[in-house]
């Protein structure tokens, strides 16, 4: 399981790669477009941005894995989006985008995660090395607010 010092470390990586590149590297990994996920901090109230991946993409709606690295526990962003569903989205560095996040159902996610597992081995692995359910989280558009 990958110590939360390596995870920030890949995370700055990545936004490290993709600013010296003007986005050319890193918008994409395996097939799958690159994500900044930016959630509310369920404490701090602040915003925290994660890099990641969406092994499935559907119209405009983005399917995450909140794997980490087949660690025991959920990621802090996951909490986070649980507790705050509105999280701005940006997809292969482009623009931010304010959108909605939800944990699949269990129905969703028995029909998600074999298509997840088929574009991306390795998530199989990380729900392996775990006992808990890795959870799926969609990403919609947020609806236009009526005013």
């Amino acid at each position: 399981m990958p110590p939360n010092i390596a995870l920030k470390a890949m995370n700055t990586g990545h936004r490290l790669l993709l600013a010296v590149s003007c986005g050319k590297l890193g918008s994409e990994f395996g097939g799958m477009p690159s994500i900044e996920l930016v959630t509310t901090g369920r404490k701090s109230g602040r915003p925290h941005a994660v890099m990641l991946t969406a092994p499935l993409v559907d119209g405009d709606t983005y399917v995450v894995v909140a794997s980490r690295g087949g660690d025991p526990v959920h990621p802090a962003w996951y909490h986070n989006l649980r507790d705050n569903p509105d999280v701005l989205v940006s997809v292969r560095n482009g623009p931010r985008r304010p959108m909605k996040a939800r944990p699949a159902t269990p129905e969703e996610r028995a029909k998600l995660w074999p298509r997840v597992v088929a574009s991306y081995k390795t998530y199989g692995g990380y729900q392996e090395r775990t006992t808990r359910e890795i959870p799926l989280v969609l990403l919609t558009p947020a609806s236009p607010s009526a005013g």
